[in-house]
């Protein structure tokens, strides 16, 4: 082979690698993207005042029970005032974490993801930040989705705040050992401490829908306060309706109304109707308020 035929050879197989080099670029910005978002995000004074309140709200919890039960008294359970596990909290710490999840999930967690989705695109929009992203060769759909990414992992890591702190606090203030289920069945503590993550998963899980929510509100200001606080008034309506008996045939269609279906998991044998009808449920809250907002974003005039 001539030198002239060996450099065309050469480059032709240049040219047949090129694709793959450029694709690798292409998934390593949008790994870059990805963890830039999450340190932009995990970085600000407001995502860490959240996660600290939601830290606290378990050792509140715990210090009232511990202090209610001091003289030997139980703790209010159901028709006491309490959720459903503060009873068992005194005979095993483990049930703290399923407590504190009951009394966040109504509207600590969903108003921290409210915050977060809200601000993801109307924030940057606000900060004159939105157009030098798109700039960058991301894309609106994958801004969106790397956006998307990063409020469920927000939701991810706000629930296991509260059940790490909701577990340490419990295993400080009270005795820990096999636990005893709904139904009455006593499982072994390394079977609670699973179940116990595996409710951790589902809380995170039943958020998507308000994280789509947030999402698309967001695309539609270029106000993050305002669409903050249009998610967390979103988030309060539909509690509220949710409530009202006579609008009983629509309360399935509320996101928050499976919300408590975790407990389920504390049952021998597991129930898994409620468990299942709440994460389609807010599958199809993902699939449609996501897909307006994608609708609204790649649709939408970028001025600032």
């Amino acid at each position: 082979m001539s030198q002239a035929e060996e450099i065309a050879f050469k480059g032709r197989g240049e040219l047949r690698d090129q694709p793959p080099q450029r694709e690798s670029r292409r998934t390593t910005f949008y790994g870059t993207l990805f963890r830039n978002e999450l340190h932009t995000t995990f970085r600000r004074w407001r995502t860490l005042a959240l996660l600290g309140v939601l830290a606290a709200v378990p050792i509140l919890v715990g210090i009232a029970v511990k202090i209610e039960t001091g003289d030997g008294s139980s703790a209010g359970g159901p028709g006491g005032g309490g959720p459903a596990f503060i009873s068992q909290i005194t005979n095993n710490g483990l049930f703290l974490v399923f407590t504190a999840l009951a009394a966040t999930l109504p509207f600590f967690l969903p108003m921290s993801i409210g915050v977060i989705a809200g601000d993801a695109i109307a924030g940057e929009a606000n900060a004159g930040t939105l157009r030098y992203l798109l700039v960058a060769p991301a894309g609106r759909t994958r801004l969106l989705l790397t956006k998307y990414a990063t409020v469920m992992t927000f939701c991810l890591v706000a629930t296991l705040v509260v059940a790490v702190s909701a577990l340490t606090v419990g295993a400080l203030l009270f005795p820990l050992g096999d636990l005893t289920t709904i139904s009455g069945t006593t499982i072994s503590f390394t079977d609670g401490l699973l179940r116990a993550l595996l409710i951790a998963l589902v809380v995170a899980a039943s958020l998507i829908g308000v994280a789509a929510l947030g999402l698309f509100v967001s695309t539609l200001t270029t106000s993050g306060i305002a669409a903050m606080a249009t998610t967390v008034g979103l988030l309060i309506t539909v509690q509220i309706l949710d409530q009202i008996p006579q609008l009983d045939a629509l309360h399935p269609y509320f996101f928050s109304h499976y919300w408590l279906s975790f407990a389920d998991l504390m049952r021998e044998p597991v129930y898994w109707d409620d468990l299942t009808k709440n994460l389609g449920l807010q599958a199809l809250y993902a699939v449609v308020f996501g897909s307006a907002a994608w609708a609204r974003f790649t649709t939408k005039d970028i001025a600032s």
